[in-house]
């Protein structure tokens, strides 16, 4: 199976802080599948490190203000043509993310309260039908595939 991955759960200093979030599992998830790495936010065309930013209603917002969602719909549609080009079905993405996150993501305040929703990227690949879950649902989809 072909399973798109947030680059930073793979060790790769992508995120806004130019940091990754290796997770574990990875490597088990590597061997018995092709794995695709992708940063909406990179394809999108923001700089590592960047300004953080959160989703505030269908906007991404930055910390200081700045408004990026055309940046966040530009890299969550290169996702989405990258996965249909390749044939990956499933996506393992970074939770709470604006771009990533899958049920839950900070509520645009900057306080670091979670809300129910998801990013920009997981929300289009899951209107095209493909499955997307955060790092935390690895472990049970590697015991169901």
């Amino acid at each position: 199976m072909k399973v798109l991955v947030s680059a930073c759960l793979l060790g790769v200093s992508c995120r806004y802080d130019g940091q990754s979030k290796s997770y574990p599992l990875m490597e088990e998830l590597c061997r018995r599948h092709q794995v695709v790495p992708v940063c909406p936010e990179q394809l999108g065309g923001l700089p590592t490190p960047r300004v953080p930013a959160e989703r505030q209603g269908d906007r991404v917002v930055t910390k200081t203000g700045v408004d990026v969602t055309a940046q966040y719909r530009r890299g969550a549609e290169e996702v989405l043509r990258l996965a249909q080009k390749l044939g990956c079905t499933a996506a393992v993405l970074k939770e709470r993310s604006p771009s990533c996150g899958s049920g839950q993501i900070y509520d645009g305040t900057f306080t670091g309260t979670l809300t129910d929703g998801f990013g920009a990227a997981a929300q289009l690949l899951r209107a095209h039908g493909i499955r997307v879950m955060g790092e935390s649902e690895l472990a049970d989809f590697l015991a169901e595939n």
